[in-house]
């Protein structure tokens, strides 16, 4: 049975370029609003920052909250700095006098900013307490505004904090303790070494140069390079199949579908850390979709592109590849979500070619979608879409702008601090060198991606439409085993549970500790690691969060263990491995993985 895709490819009367002239005047004028503004929309900066002045100003009872807080920290930061220069004089007169001096004001610091013993010494214990507490009052002062709308509440809060980060005494080298120590030790070599480091990073950026942390790194010898073959070419994909390392074989196979957001070798790191050489290891044959790197050409491809040209692709071929046999499929963050939808096409047209389904901190329902909707609304989305149509595409450096800024201080202010300030480069590791390897995506399909899925939740709501025809994720009826990460702020763990509300298959899931990637990558041995985990039986009944988090067993160790045990649960014995491709089959052996498509930039 051939996969649920009648549609032909995307019509050019759809594109982001066929518009009115008005149309396109407006789209050429907000591209470059875009240009300005860092692709920031103005509107939402201008409406949000109205919106919370005129409640705030309308709000005599919260006006009063913030001048009550202020005084008593105003009090409290008088009270502190009195006690610690008291102490700062005890220290250097006591021993004059052969006294021994009282212990020092400790006030808990939680934030990893100035966790180091220098800053509870004075005067720097009075500027981080001093931060702080400015810290707390901009967060007060920003949420819980009576009328205030939740998003440009949100949106607010997250420009105040990006403002005092900015400020932050740990970002300076007269206020950092850590900073003067080093420049007086090395007598300013620090200083010198950091101005290297900083003129050697602009020219990277300048000539378009890969980023330093990625020198030790090579794909294809160091990354992805779990031995295999590329079997498959499409606009938009190539097929690796890997080369087993065992005598025999579960007889069903395992197909990843990665993000176009990221370069699929994030399941492929070093030998030690790489999923899909551990699943090859524990007797699976597994095929891995790279997606292409998508430029000018490829603007007008939309979602059903990738389920065409990507997954049904996939599917298909492995059906040539390994007859007969049902099809573990694993989805990654929008692989997932796009897994989701072309699973419950294929479970509205009656197709039974996937065994499972494996959705990896994958959303598929928005209405919770994390940090991520701080940056998405119509006002956003406009502007975006403007300069998507001059370009044609996304460039990789406004996602990956976006992400760096919900974690600013650790991917930004910290970095400045450790490498400009303290001379020191970051220690290269393979998860940060593909995290600089980022990908551009095609104008329409994000627009699309934006607007059906994360704006109006088309997928959830049962209005999403593959082929002409709407789907529902209900009609994923295969057991699936499903994982959400504890720190996740790309897909929240409470967002990825909402499948339960969706599907009444067998669900296995499993909330691990770690973030959205470092999560995900958790291979067995890696310390610290732990994962609860809970079935629901096919047309089970439905526990809260709050239930399943309470409830659900706590496990040592890594999730890929019980994950390759559910797999084996779920497929039929061992049997030998299939053929590396299928030449009378239309796909044969093209080149070596990790294939070309990985290496476009």
């Amino acid at each position: 049975m051939r996969s649920p895709t009648t549609r032909t490819p995307s019509d050019d009367s759809s594109s982001l370029a066929s518009r009115t002239p008005s149309r396109v005047l407006d789209q050429k004028f907000q591209a470059l609003i875009a240009q300005a503004t860092g692709s920031q929309s103005p509107a939402l900066n201008t409406m949000a920052f109205y919106d919370w002045m005129v409640h705030l100003m309308a709000s005599p009872g919260k006006q009063l909250e913030l001048w009550q807080l202020a005084t008593q920290m105003l009090t409290e930061l008088h009270r502190f700095a009195v006690e610690s220069r008291n102490h700062t004089l005890q220290e250097k007169l006591a021993p004059l006098v052969g006294l021994r001096a009282a212990d020092p004001v400790r006030y808990p610091v939680e934030d990893h900013r100035f966790a180091d013993p220098a800053w509870q010494d004075w005067p720097f214990s009075l500027l981080q307490q001093g931060y702080l507490m400015q810290e707390r009052w901009w967060r007060a002062a920003t949420q819980n505004v009576p009328g205030v709308d939740p998003h440009h509440a949100d949106w607010v809060s997250f420009c105040a904090h990006q403002w005092i980060s900015m400020y932050s005494p740990a970002n300076f080298a007269l206020t950092n303790p850590m900073v003067l120590h080093r420049t007086k030790e090395e007598h300013g070599a620090n200083l010198a070494r950091g101005l290297k480091n900083f003129f050697d990073d602009m020219q990277r950026k300048l000539n378009n140069a890969p980023a330093a942390i990625t020198e030790d790194f090579v794909v294809g010898k160091d990354l992805a390079a779990t031995p295999g073959k590329v079997v498959l070419r499409t606009e938009l994909m190539e097929l690796i199949q890997y080369s087993p390392t065992t005598d025999k074989v579960r007889p069903e196979p395992v197909l990843i579908v990665p993000a176009w957001i990221m370069k699929y070798y994030i399941l492929d790191l070093s030998p030690h850390n790489s999923m899909i050489r551990y699943l090859v290891a524990q007797g699976h044959t597994v095929f891995a979709i790279s997606w292409k790197n998508p430029g000018l050409h490829e603007h007008n491809l939309g979602m059903e592109d990738y389920l065409r040209e990507g997954l049904y692709a996939a599917i298909d071929a492995i059906g040539r590849i390994v007859p007969d046999q049902g099809i573990h499929a694993c989805g990654y963050c929008l692989g997932g979500t796009l897994l989701s939808i072309g699973a419950a096409a294929m479970g509205r047209d009656d197709d039974k070619r996937l065994a499972s389904v494996t959705l990896l901190a994958a959303q598929t329902d928005f209405s919770e979608p994390g940090e991520l909707a701080l940056f998405i609304d119509e006002s956003q989305l406009n502007l975006l879409e403007a300069q998507m149509a001059e370009r044609g595409y996304l460039d990789s450096t406004q996602m990956a702008a976006a992400f760096t800024w919900l974690r600013s201080y650790d991917l930004v202010w910290s970095r400045m601090v450790q490498e400009y300030l303290l001379g020191d480069r970051g220690h290269s590791i393979d998860l940060m060198a593909w995290n600089a390897d980022a990908t551009r995506m095609p104008a329409r399909m994000h627009t699309e991606y934006l607007s059906k899925l994360f704006l109006h939740n088309d997928l959830a709501r049962g209005k999403y439409e593959v082929g002409g025809r709407p789907v529902a994720v209900s009609e994923i009826r295969q057991p699936v085993f499903a994982v959400g990460t504890e720190s996740d702020h790309v897909a929240p763990w409470c967002s990825v549970y909402k499948i339960h509300l969706l599907s009444d298959a067998e669900i296995t899931f499993v909330l691990t500790s770690g973030g959205h990637n470092a999560g995900i990558v958790s291979e067995p041995g890696h310390p610290h690691r732990h994962y609860r985990q809970m079935t629901r039986k096919a047309g089970g009944h439905y526990l809260s969060q709050e239930e399943w988090a309470a409830t659900a067993p706590s496990f040592e160790g890594s999730w890929w263990e019980s994950w390759n045990r559910w797999l084996d649960a779920h497929s039929g014995a061992p049997i030998a491995p299939p053929t590396m491709g299928a030449p009378d089959g239309g796909c044969p052996v093209l080149c070596d993985a990790p294939g070309h498509y990985v290496l476009q930039r």
